[in-house]
């Protein structure tokens, strides 16, 4: 029999060689292995841990991931399930960030310009389309089951629309809305699981994380001097206690905070390979660890990696007791309705933009994006194969292989 370690670090790898398509894609992808076909947890206990981790700042299906390790294996369930869902691009993008450093700045779109690689991104964003567009369904079934509700993930939608175009910042907005139109209008909620999402955390545990979390938050940045590894370090740190949405939201504010230490051009060359990435977009930071000057290399990528993933660590465990304390309040469950119900809108948000919006005027793209979907609501393939096919087609097409 599989130690149940080595079984979660396995199952969370081949996620993170997989799963493409950002964080929401990887809620879907996450509630077809770990729901459907594993069996680890039931669906009403993955629609809370989803609802808790989208409260907080970072990498929301990392941090579900993260919580599902732990459940299995205990805490170093929840290490290896990150480790194995995150090393995989983190590697491949910061060998990127190296050699790019290495080339000059000169070379640095060599690649990521071709027409071959161009074909592969468009596959990987038309199969991401049909992945959410998936989830959206998928999850709506299960999340809406009542006119309040489908109303709320309206609400959230056009909420998170307006947040994106107008104020990055304040993705949170729609989950916000959610939380507190579900206690106003939501009366029918079904109970909440028994047994809350829990981890075995103290509150004294809670306690020192949610300290350190703070202290590394306004501290690092006053005591950091400039273009050295702590500087280095407060930078991601920030980049992973501040982004609410998680994802492509990451990287405007990565883009402020890292200024000239990574040239432009460069910045958007490793922007266009993170795309084609599986796993987390977080794993940009490896990336720009690797590419960044003066420092840069292996381990600025490996600080880099560690400092932005390192808030999800401590929040979660900081914010578990609080949750369990709060999930038994009076109309909890009403809450927790309205803030599943945002996610769906926010699911439809990601949706909109920035997956369909680019291929709006791409006919192949379209094709692609419903194959992907009907694919996947039809048959029990994993969510893999259409996206590969999709990329690898794309990268064919492009490249002129069908031109005759």
């Amino acid at each position: 029999m599989v130690p149940r370690i080595l079984e979660v670090f396995l199952r969370f790898l081949r996620l993170g060689l997989t799963s493409f398509g950002g964080p929401m894609a990887h809620l879907g992808y996450f509630r077809r292995e770990f729901v459907e076909r594993t069996a680890w947890v039931d669906d009403a206990t993955y629609k809370e841990i989803v609802a808790m981790c989208s409260v907080l700042p970072g990498p929301t299906s990392s941090q579900v991931g993260i919580v599902i390790g732990a459940r299995r294996a205990g805490p170093l369930g929840g290490l290896f399930a990150w480790l194995a869902f995150t090393a995989p691009s983190a590697l491949i993008l910061a060998a990127c960030g190296i050699a790019i450093r290495a080339a000059g700045d000169g070379n640095a779109g060599t690649f990521t310009h071709s027409a071959g690689f161009g074909g592969s991104l468009e596959g990987l964003a038309a199969a991401a389309a049909g992945v959410v567009l998936t989830a959206i369904v998928q999850m709506g079934r299960g999340l809406i089951r009542s006119t309040p509700e489908a109303a709320i993930a309206i609400v959230a939608l056009a909420l998170t629309l307006l947040a994106d175009r107008y104020a990055s910042g304040f993705q949170w907005i729609g989950l916000a809305a959610g939380a507190g139109l579900g206690a106003a209008f939501i009366r029918s909620a079904p109970a909440l699981p028994k047994r809350a999402p829990a981890l075995a955390i103290s509150h004294r545990t809670a306690m020192i994380c949610g300290a350190v979390f703070f202290v590394l938050l306004l501290g690092t940045p006053i005591v950091a001097t400039p273009n050295t590894y702590l500087d280095l370090f407060a930078t991601f740190f920030r980049a992973g206690s501040l982004v609410f949405g998680g994802g492509h939201v990451v990287l405007p504010f990565l883009a402020n905070f890292i200024g000239a230490s990574v040239p432009e051009r460069t910045f958007f060359a490793g922007y266009g390979i993170t795309q084609a990435m599986p796993g987390p977009l977080f794993t940009f930071s490896a990336f720009l660890g690797g590419a960044a000057r003066p420092l840069g290399g292996a381990l600025p990528a490996l600080v880099a990696v560690i400092a932005i993933f390192l808030p999800s660590f401590l929040l979660i465990a900081a914010v578990m007791p609080l949750w369990v304390a709060l999930r038994e309040l009076p109309r909890s469950n009403d809450v927790l309705a309205g803030i599943n119900a945002s996610v769906v809108g926010l699911l439809g948000a990601v949706f909109v933009a920035p997956i369909a919006t680019s291929l709006a005027h791409d006919p192949l793209g379209i094709a692609f994006a419903i194959a992907a979907f009907f694919i996947l609501i039809a048959t029990r393939l994993p969510a893999w194969v259409p996206v590969v096919a999709c990329a690898a087609i794309g990268y064919l097409v492009r490249a002129g292989t069908f031109v005759h």
